[in-house]
């Protein structure tokens, strides 16, 4: 068992330029609930009570949304530069939650409503028994187009997230995806976030970028395919949107396939 109960990092501070309105991504509603509310609940009931929502874009509407959800606070990124940015505003919320280096910290995204308690629950059991620094909760894609691919050495562990744009031919063809699903320990988050750099394209900070940095330091990094395939459903337009709460409106009530599916 982890020494202390693990505490989350939603990030939540996006704009959604693509879905034709100024309303944060993650207020959108899905379903009947905005996006970020479906994320949060399946956080809840994987028993993570503490969450740290990292809101950017119109704050204070998504603050007032969420006001008086039961442990759930709220860390500003003061300017969007990329999830590495984001989840680097978090840091003084886990220094001051405590815990202490090994604590989990589970980091998802508000626009993934999808996301299931039961592979939440999972990924965590894989990170206790593995003793990581960092566990990347992956699918294995249908269509792995437009995804992160997860480059494993020849034995199988875990060597480093390859945006699809970066990747070669043959790295193109691998299925297991990064679906921006992870837990970190603490410390080695915060170590990880402290040392990243901004030299790329876009000129933005990248979580993706910390398992590498771990991994390169000899910790145990890897990455679990415990995440549904439905899971992997993004929000970044009108169309996803629908496609999303059609979805979820088709789950058994309670979610008892998907809690079936993940169990053990």
């Amino acid at each position: 068992m982890s020494p202390t109960p693990p505490i989350a990092i939603v990030l939540a501070a996006g704009r959604g330029t693509r879905m034709g309105t100024d309303l944060p991504k993650v207020l959108c509603e899905a379903a009947g609930k905005p996006l970020v509310t479906w994320v949060l609940e399946a956080l809840a009931a994987a028993g993570i009570e503490e969450r740290i929502v990292v809101v950017g874009h119109r704050a204070a509407d998504v603050e007032r949304a969420l006001a008086g959800v039961p442990g759930v606070s709220f860390a500003l990124q003061t300017a969007l530069r990329g999830t590495g940015d984001a989840v680097a505003a978090a840091v003084p919320h886990l220094r001051r939650a405590g815990g202490g280096p090994a604590r989990p910290v589970v980091i998802v995204c508000g626009d993934s409503p999808m996301l299931r308690p039961a592979s939440i629950a999972h990924l965590l059991g894989e990170f206790a028994a593995r003793s990581a620094a960092c566990l990347l909760g992956t699918t294995i894609a249908a269509d792995p187009t437009g995804l992160g691919r997860i480059v494993r050495d020849d034995a199988g562990r875990f060597e480093a997230i390859v945006e699809e744009r970066d990747a070669t031919p043959q790295q193109r063809l691998i299925r297991e995806v990064n679906m921006s699903t992870y837990v970190f320990a603490a410390g080695a988050l915060v170590d990880a976030v402290g040392r990243l750099d901004n030299g790329n394209a876009a000129g933005e900070y990248y979580l993706t970028d910390c398992p590498r940095l771990l991994a390169s330091d000899g910790l145990v990094v890897d990455a679990v395919a415990c995440l549904d395939q439905s899971e992997s459903l993004s929000v970044n337009t009108p169309a996803q949107l629908a496609a999303v709460a059609a979805a979820l409106a088709a789950r058994p009530t309670g979610d008892e396939q998907g809690q079936a599916r993940h169990a053990g």
